[in-house]
């Protein structure tokens, strides 16, 4: 097992602080909007949600003084017309190093017939959230915050995948990505023995049984992005984390938009509650808003701040 920066934290969730509470709620109301509101958002069997979702996300992006780029492709459907399909981005300009780029990511569609408040709205939020904190900071590299369409299945490693559709332009325009962080299923934690499970049962002889944890995992080539950032997690975070280096084969590792990345030969790593190994409403229609833990999401939030602006050169102080 490759050793790890810093050591994860242990001990009693500390009271949050004002601007953590502000955050929770901001962070709730984004998760309620996306997979309450609006709900099932997915080409094939609610595809006018997926545009309201998308929709949505550009006048987030728009509110906090970012200009949005939408990069569009057609999804073709057995029995149906084309559909159009948006990837959302937004980007700050690195001051000193603007050709290198570090790119926070996250996918807003669902699994058909499911709200997906877990997978991915969560993930969607962090994102959103935390392109409002750096919105009008100063960053020695480039930075970009990107949602990504169709990570689910049918589309799950397919062409049509909104990840790949927009790392392969990436890759043609010859763009220097140095760290890619896939924000992916993030907001449920459980206190309870055994509550965690893993792909294979000796790694639960390396890592924790109990699910309270955010983990960062990566797949070989990108094992120093994996130590850069729980490293810089764990400086100042409350909140248990864990790492790990794996064969991007084995099960679950490949499983988000960081897959697409590795897929271009770019360093791209995971940031999850580790989904169905834990989450017992995974790819559910019980993936509800409610299911959240939202004090622990929004600690989750908080110390990515610190993760962000330490892989981009930024002074951000996150509070």
């Amino acid at each position: 097992m490759l050793r790890m920066p810093g050591k994860s934290y242990q001990g009693p969730m500390p009271p949050l602080t004002e601007e953590q509470r502000l955050l929770r709620e901001i962070l709730r109301k984004d998760v309620y909007k996306l997979a309450g509101e609006i709900g099932d958002r997915n080409v094939r069997t609610n595809y006018k949600n997926l545009c309201v979702a998308a929709d949505f996300i550009e006048a987030s992006f728009q509110q906090a003084g970012l200009k949005v780029s939408r990069q569009d492709y057609e999804v073709s459907l057995s029995g149906l017309q084309g559909r159009t399909c948006y990837n959302l981005e937004v980007e700050i300009t690195g001051s000193e190093k603007p050709n290198e780029i570090v790119v926070i990511g996250g996918h807003y569609d669902s699994l058909e017939d499911t709200p997906g408040a877990n997978d991915n709205a969560s993930g969607t939020a962090a994102v959103l959230a935390l392109a409002r904190a750096f919105a009008g900071k100063q960053t020695l590299r480039t930075l970009h915050f990107v949602t990504f369409v169709n990570e689910e299945p049918p589309y799950f490693q397919s062409k049509d995948m909104g990840s790949w559709v927009y790392v392969k332009r990436c890759r043609q325009r010859n763009e220097n990505i140095v760290a890619m962080l896939s924000l992916e299923t993030i907001g449920y934690y459980s206190d309870a023995k055994g509550s965690q499970h893993y792909p294979l049962s000796p790694l639960g002889l390396m890592y924790p049984t109990t699910g309270n944890f955010i983990a960062f995992v990566g797949n070989i080539k990108s094992r120093k992005l994996v130590q850069d950032a729980v490293g810089l997690f764990r400086r100042d975070a409350e909140l248990p984390s864990e790492a790990a280096v794996l064969p991007e084969m084995l099960v679950g590792v490949g499983w988000s938009d960081q897959w697409s990345f590795w897929q271009e030969g770019y360093p791209g790593i995971m940031v999850t509650d580790t989904a169905p190994f834990r989450y017992p409403y995974y790819h559910t229609q019980e993936d509800t808003p409610d299911k959240i833990d939202y004090d622990r999401l929004a600690y989750v939030v908080n110390a990515l701040k610190k993760v962000v602006a330490g892989l981009t050169g930024c002074r951000y102080e996150a509070q």
